[in-house]
Order: C-alpha cells, then sequence, then structure tokens
C-alpha cells in the first residue's frame, strides 16, 4: 500500500469516527466515565495481581473501595452544602438590600455625571443587554425542559458507570494486548513509543492536577470558613473543582468570595483575609503544588488545556468536556513527534541535508 492511501485509510478512519462520537455524543456519558475510572484504577489493580490476587478480585476490591470513598465524600458533603444553600436562600433579602443601599446611590451620582445622550445610549443598550440574557437563559432553560432524557442520563450514569468500568478494568490487559495486535507490523514500534507518550502524559496530568484541584478545594473551604464568610465551605470547594482548568478556579473563587466578603462584612480587615486566602492560595498553586504534582514534563500547557475544554464542551457537551484532556494530550504527542520528524527531514535541512 502507497504512502497516500495509508494517508487516506488512516483519515477516513478518524473522521468515521469523529462522526460516531457527534451522533451518540447523548448516550456515551456512563461509558466515557466508566472509562476514566478504569483507566485510573487500572496501576492499582496491576499492583494487587503482582501481589498474587486474581484479576477479578483485584478489581472488584480496587473498584468497590473507590465507590465507598465516593460514597461517604457524597454523604458527607451534601448535608453541608445543602445546609449552605438553605441559609443563602434566607440571607439573600438582606443582601439585595445591602446592594441596593451601596451600589445603587454611587450608580445614581455616576449617571448624573455623564451627558444626557451617553445616559440614553447606555440605557438603549442596557435594554438590548439585557433582552439578549434573558433570550439565553430562556434558551438554555428550554433545552433543560425539552430533554426527556435527563433523568436517565443521571441513572445511567449511577447504574451503568460502574459496570462498564468493572468490565473495562477486568479485561484491561487482554484489550491492551488485543488492540497491540492490530497494529500495522512495520509501524508498531513507533506506535507503541507515543502510545507510551500519551499514557505518560495524560497519568501525569490527571493524577497530577486532581491532586492539586483536591488540595486548593480543602484548603479554600477551610481558610474561609475559619474567616467566617458565609458560603464559604461551597465556595472553596467549587474553586478547587475549577482549578482543573487552569486559573479557572481560583478567579471564580476570588470574584465570588470578595464579593460576598464586601456584602457581608463592613470591616475591612476582614475583607482583606478573605482576599488574603485567595493570593496566599494561587501563589501555594504556582510555587508548590504545580511544579511538586504536575510539573512542566507533561507537554499540557494551561492555554492549550483551556482551549481543549472550551472545544470539547462546544463540540460535544460534557462528554466533549471529558474527552478533551485525553485528546489534547494525544495531539500534544503528535505534533511534537511530527515536528520531530520534520526537524530531521530534508524540508528542515534541505535536499541531502537530513540527519
Amino acid at each position: 500500500m502507497t504512502p497516500a492511501k495509508q494517508l487516506r485509510f488512516w483519515m477516513i478512519g478518524l473522521a468515521l469516527f469523529v462522526l460516531a462520537l457527534w451522533v451518540l455524543a447523548d448516550m456515551l456519558l456512563p461509558f466515557v466515565v466508566g472509562l476514566a475510572i478504569a483507566y485510573l484504577l487500572d496501576p492499582t489493580v496491576d499492583r494487587l495481581e503482582r501481589l498474587g490476587l486474581p484479576r477479578w478480585l483485584a478489581t472488584s476490591s480496587v473498584l468497590l473501595g473507590f465507590l465507598l470513598v465516593l460514597a461517604l465524600m457524597i454523604l458527607l458533603l451534601v448535608p453541608l452544602i445543602q445546609g449552605q444553600i438553605t441559609h443563602l436562600l434566607q440571607v439573600l433579602p438582606s443582601y439585595v438590600a445591602v446592594v441596593k443601599e451601596r451600589a445603587l446611590p454611587a450608580l445614581d451620582r455616576l449617571v448624573h455625571r455623564l451627558p444626557p445622550d451617553d445616559v440614553e445610549r447606555l440605557r438603549a443598550a442596557a435594554g438590548n443587554y439585557a433582552g439578549d440574557v434573558a433570550g439565553w437563559i430562556a434558551k438554555v432553560i428550554t433545552g433543560i425542559l425539552s430533554r426527556g432524557l435527563a433523568l436517565f442520563d443521571v441513572l445511567s450514569v449511577m447504574f451503568i458507570t460502574p459496570v462498564v468500568a468493572f468490565y473495562l478494568l477486568r479485561d484491561w490487559d487482554v484489550m491492551v494486548r488485543k488492540v497491540d495486535g492490530w497494529l500495522p507490523r512495520h509501524h508498531a514500534a513507533v506506535v507503541r513509543e507515543q502510545v507510551r507518550a500519551v499514557n505518560q502524559t495524560l497519568s501525569g496530568f490527571l493524577r497530577g492536577q486532581g491532586m492539586v484541584c483536591l488540595a486548593l478545594g480543602l484548603f479554600y473551604a477551610v481558610g474561609l470558613t475559619l474567616a467566617g464568610l458565609d458560603f464559604g465551605l461551597v465556595i472553596g470547594l467549587l474553586s478547587g473543582v475549577l482549578s482543573f482548568v487552569p486559573y479557572v478556579g481560583t478567579l471564580f473563587g476570588f470574584v465570588a468570595s470578595t464579593g460576598l466578603a464586601l456584602l457581608q462584612f463592613d470591616d475591612l480587615w476582614r475583607v482583606a483575609i478573605v482576599v488574603g486566602v485567595f493570593l496566599f492560595g494561587q501563589a501555594m498553586e504556582g510555587n508548590v503544588l504545580t511544579p511538586n504534582l504536575v510539573g512542566d514534563r507533561i507537554g499540557l500547557h494551561a492555554v492549550w488545556v483551556m482551549f481543549a475544554l472550551l472545544a470539547g464542551g462546544s463540540l460535544f457537551g460534557f462528554v466533549g468536556v471529558l474527552l478533551a484532556v485525553p485528546v489534547a494530550a494525544v495531539i500534544g504527542v503528535l505534533t511534537r513527534f511530527a515536528l520531530g520528524q520534520y526537524l530531521n527531514s530534508s524540508y528542515y535541512h534541505g535536499v541531502g541535508g537530513g540527519r
């Protein structure tokens, strides 16, 4: 088979894969989540298997332990989060009153300083933007209500995902050997090398960034709670989860907590404590957590991760978000491989100058 035919064969295969992913995106969620769980837990199962446990017993033990820890975390966090949401509903009217008391007079003073023509233009623009926002909210709500499978999606994740994860985890090594046997024989060594690089990049990022998110979430939740900030636990945990996307968690937590602190506290030093929690957390992430837990060796730049997550979510929804980082890792490794091939080719060195 000529190189042109090989390239056409693989491009057609890639196009069919993307098409299938796009068509089946609405029902792939439990399978993608199960695959992610199996990928993350496989090293632990392999260690137990090397200690002498049968594969099925190691798989059952590790997966059961993972599900128990997950259920315990949910049982511990749900009552706390529910209590803070209830408290938010109770104090929301007072926060609205504070905003009216503090913000509206300053806004009125600002408006009176502007020329009348500018005020009219601002009002017209505000009306247009308000209409756009209302239309967007209505579209989102309509989309949610029109999705009759929303409850089915939740139930499928709860009940189908553990089953998928168990069978994938039990047969992981068998599937790897089977796929390895399908590789083109002339390029098998090169493909294996690139797959190992993808695995190193992906596992390093997922496990390292997961530890960073956990550490930041606990730090922000404890720090904001000790500072006396209402809803500090929820804001801290959400900031930790959103820290999977670099800088997004810190930015969200900083804006939300500072805004609440300005509404809740009359003393500026208490607001400064809240701000200090996030400044210290950002310094700890940039100088301690990320260099030691993630490092630069994985080759996934923060901007590339953010782009991949936004593109995946835009194209395939939540399934796309789950697949974004693995796809970004694959593209990054293949791009570096292609760049290396180019730098060693005659295209770069000139005719007869390749190494």
